[in-house]
């Protein structure tokens, strides 16, 4: 009876032993190789357009910076040629703009980042629930921790008739994407925990609306986007099609227009490679631009979120994996229907980055972008260990099912009679 209770005790710590170690090689890398052996960046983009090539269907352009320039480019259609200065959506990529705009109203003296949002807002106020939502304050939209549950995620509308007013959409976004309310309301205690939310960044467009007098897409041009020279950036969708919009395809490789969002904010920027390469320079404390303090640019770029005890967010930008010099590689990711994936990553200490754009792929964006952070650090980048959960999770249970195998095999034999 013993050795059954040591076996079962045996085979429960090796169940344990074997899931940490699984969690442990996934999220730190363990035996995994970089995209290139070599550090050289033509290396890397040339194993990147191997990839490209052999996965992907549609636009894309791919932009490494080194030291602040742009070193090495690559880009591929399979409809009408791109470049460095196509104009692509962007999707979510474009929250991390928006939190520049939040921040110039912020060094303004116009609104406090502790205060709640509600003391800035007239046309618009967050429903009563359980929840204080005095709590709702504008550090914590930025950084995902407001408490908010939307889950939004918007699918557009086919037309600009279509659209509804930012007040219409914050109380029910008739464009919510499928499994959501589209409900922008408290769904947490404020501060509690980090909930990704495009709500919270349709709320900070209406914010900066109301506090600046300005169009959303009018206020960003004249202070972001213009101050940093992104001559090729814009909020608003007529400008975009004036400029000249990149073919936008799905995963089957046809061909169809833009969406139309009533949440410019939080997924509806229309920009290029060369121009977010200008913005992502300008992340840099040594940067020369003109729109933000070298302590806003800390602020955004310190944690105020974490998961698993990982730091993923500042305010504004994600963390992805740190940069193995006190601070971390920091970017966006943006995706929309049907098949716009687009990715940005910089290391404010080494003046690296990397920005991709692509309309017809689901993830490959992210997936190079992820990439490209583990060859440059040897740290996993966050979405890509999100997207390695569902390997993980298979190499666990294979595991953990031959280990209970081997103990029932064991414990048998342990209770076979012994021959006379």
């Amino acid at each position: 009876m013993k050795r059954i209770l040591f076996l079962s005790l045996g085979a429960i710590v090796a169940l344990a032993a074997w899931i940490v170690l699984v969690f442990a090689a996934t999220s730190e890398g363990w035996g995994r190789p970089a995209l290139t052996p070599s550090d050289d960046t033509a290396s890397f983009v040339e194993a990147a357009t191997r990839i490209v090539e052999r996965d992907h269907s549609g636009n894309l352009v791919l932009l490494v910076l080194e030291d602040g320039r742009v070193a090495e480019r690559y880009s591929v259609s399979t409809g009408d040629p791109v470049d460095g200065s196509s104009v692509f959506q962007v999707a979510s990529l474009g929250k991390w703009l928006t939190a520049w705009g939040v921040m110039t109203l912020v060094e303004d003296g116009a609104i406090d980042l502790d205060r709640p949002v509600s003391d800035y807002l007239t046309r618009w106020q967050l429903p009563d629930s359980e929840f204080d939502n005095s709590g709702v304050t504008v550090r914590r939209l930025l950084s995902h921790t407001a408490g908010l549950g939307d889950g939004l995620g918007y699918d557009g509308f086919d037309g600009p008739e279509d659209v509804q007013t930012l007040e219409d959409s914050l109380t029910r976004a008739c464009d919510a994407s499928p499994g959501n309310s589209g409900i922008v309301e408290l769904g947490s205690e404020p501060g509690s925990e980090w909930n990704y939310s495009g709500g919270g960044y349709t709320l900070l467009q209406l914010l900066i609306e109301e506090v600046s007098g300005q169009s959303f897409a009018e206020f960003m041009s004249q202070r972001v986007f213009v101050p940093l020279g992104m001559e090729r950036t814009t909020f608003d969708h007529e400008e975009a099609l004036r400029l000249g919009l990149a073919e936008n395809y799905d995963l089957d490789g046809h061909t169809e227009p833009f969406r139309w969002y009533t949440a410019l904010a939080a997924t509806s920027l229309f920009t290029t490679a060369d121009d977010l390469a200008v913005f992502i320079n300008a992340q840099a404390a040594q940067g020369a631009q003109s729109v933000l303090t070298e302590a806003s640019l800390a602020l955004m770029q310190t944690p105020h979120a974490s998961q698993m005890g990982a730091d993923i967010w500042g305010a504004g930008p994600m963390l992805y994996a740190p940069n193995n010099t006190g601070g971390y590689i920091i970017g966006h990711d943006g995706n929309n229907g049907p098949a716009i994936n687009t990715a940005a990553r910089f290391d404010p200490a080494s003046g690296d980055g990397l920005v991709i754009l692509s309309t017809g792929s689901e993830m490959l964006a992210t997936r190079l972008a992820g990439e490209w952070v583990f060859w440059k650090t040897g740290n996993i980048d966050s979405l890509m260990f999100l997207m390695s959960i569902e390997a993980m999770l298979l190499w666990m249970g294979i595991g953990s099912l031959l280990i209970l195998f081997a103990a029932v095999i064991l414990g048998w034999r342990m209770r076979k009679p012994r021959p006379a």
